[in-house]
């Protein structure tokens, strides 16, 4: 687990008593925002105070008990009016009985009912922004508005920050970024050993001696696979192995579409799908470059980060938070999104770099990383909002 800071949040009055916060999101089956759902009631247990997650529950639950947190199952995940409305009252009676100080929403269904529960109750609520919402019609538009409502609108990255801003009736000064957080002792090259390593290349039945290009992420048209095998077959050089890592399940029409696109590039051979991964980290130490290829605008952009944070050069599409999280030409490549061309250049530019041209870049991604997107900056500034909340309502009482 990782390390946090345990120095205790002191309000304007100067109290030092244990908090109780609430953390509230669809499910815990895995994905981003559940991971900083998580460290962030890892940080709270640390900090001394009490740490709630209420959710549909998942296969990260266990997780929470690992730390001491308390998680509490309720239907949060359904958009059905009647259930939302329901656990309105449900919720109430959680922050009745648990004495909740703080309510922190983290996905729009759970936080119209969070919203509601913690007015009632007459508790601070706080959001966190981690998508740019589509716009649509009216009724979208207000349905998203819920997560601007928080007396504190936390945005994972100056992207999201502006879409808030921009698209929502709230006060600049309640926005404030916090860009999530990658465990560094985690993804660090240094913390894989070789047996990690050669047991990812030999349960994926790796060559030797070929250069792996991987796209980390969920198997849908979003993260850009079409777009990198055109890439890949513009690349002069078919010396290398391109693995899609990510969850393909339900996805059947899309898998047989980027298979049927391989045969038709003459890419056969040259590119797997590799459904799961119970081991990221090594497995980034297999690649020599790591491409993100969303064609929408990434929220943060965690692959890229942890990539960046295994020393690994990426290539990423120009827009969103990849805009933040990936240096130009020194921790790897910026790319036009739909520019096939740029993609492939990209590639043949990082198959064919010098080995110290590698190192640098290693170098550069790595302490890029670790003074921009730790693990404890993200907690210790979340913990920081919480104690201004806290604050101002002590200062109202």
């Amino acid at each position: 687990m990782t390390e946090h800071n345990t120095s205790f949040v002191q309000n304007e009055s100067g109290d030092r008593s244990p908090k109780t916060i609430l953390q509230i999101l669809p499910a815990l089956d895995g994905g981003g925002v559940e991971r900083g759902t998580i460290e962030i009631a890892a940080a709270i247990k640390a900090q001394g105070w009490n740490a709630i997650v209420v959710s549909n529950g998942g296969k990260m639950v266990y997780e929470l008990d690992r730390i001491g947190a308390t998680h509490l199952t309720l239907p949060v995940h359904s958009k059905k009016p009647w259930t939302m409305y329901r656990n309105i009252k449900r919720l109430r009676q959680i922050i009745k009985e648990y004495g909740v100080d703080l309510v922190h929403a983290r996905s729009r269904a759970p936080a119209w009912s969070a919203y509601a529960a913690a007015k009632s109750a007459g508790v601070p609520y706080v959001t966190t922004f981690h998508a740019a919402y589509t716009r649509g019609s009216f009724l979208k538009n207000w349905y998203n508005g819920i997560m601007a409502r928080g007396q504190r609108v936390i945005a994972i990255s100056d992207f999201i920050k502006n879409h808030v801003t921009e698209n929502y009736q709230v006060d600049l000064q309640k926005v404030v970024t916090i860009p999530r957080g990658v465990d560094c002792q985690k993804f660090n090259p240094g913390a894989v050993s070789a047996e990690r390593i050669i047991k990812m290349a030999t349960d994926w039945a790796l060559p030797d001696g070929v250069p792996v290009v991987m796209l980390p992420g969920r198997l849908t048209r979003l993260k850009g696979h079409v777009e990198l095998i055109e890439a890949l077959s513009q690349t002069p050089d078919k010396n290398f192995l391109a693995l899609f890592v990510g969850a393909g399940q339900g996805r059947e029409a899309y898998r047989e579409e980027i298979t049927n696109l391989v045969k038709a590039k003459g890419l056969e051979g040259k590119v797997q799908i590799k459904d799961y991964c119970s081991d990221m980290a090594a497995a980034l130490m297999l690649a020599d470059v790591v491409v993100s290829a969303s064609n929408v605008p990434e929220g943060f952009g965690r692959v890229s980060v942890e990539a960046q944070a295994m020393g690994r050069p990426v290539i990423a599409t120009a827009h969103g938070g990849s805009l933040e999280t990936v240096v130009n030409g020194e921790t790897g490549w910026l790319v036009p999104v739909g520019d096939i061309k740029a993609m492939s250049e990209a590639l043949t530019a990082a198959l064919h770099m010098s080995g110290d041209a590698r190192e640098q870049v290693a170098a550069n991604a790595r302490n890029y990383v670790t003074s921009h997107f730790t693990v404890a900056k993200m907690c210790e500034a979340t913990l920081a909002v919480y104690g201004e909340v806290l604050a101002e309502k002590a200062g109202q009482g």
